[in-house]
């Protein structure tokens, strides 16, 4: 099951703190690798060598960022047109990951007010291991 897949069930769920949880940890590293495929290869095949490849991985929480050049690429024609494409490609990525990294604080403080207006008896089947009981309405 994919990350995103796990988040929806967790949401369906009704595990919304799990679930965010889940879209935190994920959004701490982020990993962005370019190459030129061959006609044989697709997106969902397996990735291409070390050596054919442009990767940058940027871990967010422990402020790493490791660069991988592929020294098959180096010298190569369209190594420059490459490089300038992945560059863009981080710099996108960086710019959607603090976006959504913004909302996910916007939605833990949504939640966090929301819980501490609840009444304490709403938080009576967490306490004993009971599911939480969901009316029909708040389903989907």
């Amino acid at each position: 099951m994919t990350t995103i897949e796990e988040f929806r069930e967790k949401i369906k769920a009704g595990e919304i703190l799990d679930a965010l949880t889940l879209a935190m940890s994920e959004s701490m590293e982020l990993k962005i690798t370019t190459w030129v495929s061959s006609d044989s290869q697709s997106l969902d095949s397996e990735e291409p060598p070390p050596g054919y490849r442009l990767r940058t991985r940027i871990n967010i929480l422990e402020g790493e960022v490791e660069n991988e050049i592929g020294s098959e690429l180096i010298g190569k024609e369209a190594y420059a047109e490459l490089q300038q494409l992945h560059l863009e490609q981080v710099e996108q990525s960086r710019e959607i990951v603090l976006k959504n990294l913004e909302s996910l604080q916007k939605m833990m403080v949504v939640l966090t007010n929301t819980v501490s207006e609840l009444p304490q008896s709403s938080f009576r089947h967490l306490r004993s291991g009971e599911q939480p009981v969901i009316s029909p309405s708040q389903e989907e």
